[in-house]
């Protein structure tokens, strides 16, 4: 019987879905040899993270994404600086010496960081997988020139970038990470399925540029916009700069069908200084993040609150 892996990884994220493909690739080849795998996206939430029978593998992990004090957990990695749901939490994790569960907020992608220990602690350096490595860190650092190629989206990362965020279900995220574990971005990306997935989601795209410059509003480099009512999930997390370059922050609204959502930004190509770390004016608010990026998941409806936490940020930021 082959070893069963399950693989529980950020979903509708880049990172996260190359996370799964390179963990994957790394521990069928120095590990378990012919593992079967099995993966379940998650999503950050104001309610239960992690439910009851996820880990139902041999082999369990979790990649790019909150830890778990779980004894079935095998395997962890992440670089969230919000990575523990609690102190007892990162304790457990201090307490650890199995020496499979890793944790480093200075990593700017989850891609990276298990590359990096891959390669170190346990020398699997696959020349395959460098593309996919270099680009979960471009994509995950907001390491673009400029917001206009962020927004272009012309080249197969950003492409599968879109598709993994907005498409619906699981299914086709978890169809691009069986890909990316031999397959060259600009193959995947050309694949007619992945295409069929992608075109609509990019006419949306373009709409959402429209929609984002008409409900905004830069106020001292700070843009606020507000999407609950335009029925708007998500959102190319660069348009408010390319919209508005002179911007430092961005605060935003979106809701879901299963969360409403803050979302706290920074520009990457801002002209000023950037003074506060957003990870930790989400953590004050249940959320997480990193220093740059984070947001807030509020229970579906509770979308009042999440105004008035999204409000009270946006004037902290313009102080």
């Amino acid at each position: 019987m082959p070893t069963r892996v399950r693989i529980l990884y950020h979903d509708h994220c880049f990172d996260g879905a190359a996370s799964a493909a390179f963990f994957s690739r790394f521990v069928e080849e120095k590990f378990y040899p012919g593992a079967e795998f099995s993966y379940t996206g998650l999503a950050h939430k104001a309610s239960q993270l992690f439910e009851p029978g996820m880990f139902d593998g041999d082999v369990n992990a979790i990649v790019d994404f909150k830890y778990s004090t779980d004894p079935h957990l095998t395997w962890w990695f992440d670089h969230h600086q919000s990575a523990f749901l609690s102190p007892e939490d990162g304790e457990h994790f201090r307490r650890d010496t199995g020496g499979h569960k890793f944790f480093d907020p200075t990593f700017r992608s989850c891609t990276m960081y298990i590359a990096t220990v891959a390669r170190e602690k346990f020398g699997f350096d696959p020349a395959d997988l460098k593309e996919l490595v270099a680009w979960a860190d471009i994509v995950d650092g907001a390491l673009y020139k400029d917001a206009q190629e962020a927004v272009d989206l012309g080249t197969p990362a950003t492409q599968l970038t879109l598709t993994i965020e907005g498409s619906q279900g699981s299914g086709t995220v978890q169809q691009i990470i069986g890909m990316m574990r031999h397959r060259s971005l600009s193959e995947i990306a050309a694949d007619p399925e992945i295409q069929a997935v992608f075109q609509p989601l990019y006419q949306n795209h373009l709409r959402s540029i429209g929609i984002i410059r008409e409900h905004s509003r830069c106020q001292d480099g700070v843009v606020y916009f507000d999407l609950v009512e335009q029925g708007i999930e998500g959102y190319n997390k660069f348009i408010p700069y390319y919209l508005f370059p002179e911007s430092a922050y961005t605060v935003s609204v979106t809701t879901s069908p299963f969360r409403t959502k803050v979302s706290v930004g920074s520009n990457p190509w801002a002209k000023r200084p950037l003074k506060y770390n957003l990870a930790t004016i989400c953590e004050r608010y249940g959320g997480g993040g990193h220093p740059g990026v984070g947001a807030i998941s509020f229970e579906i409806g509770a979308v009042e609150q999440a105004r008035r936490a999204a409000r009270e940020i946006a004037a902290e930021l313009r102080s």
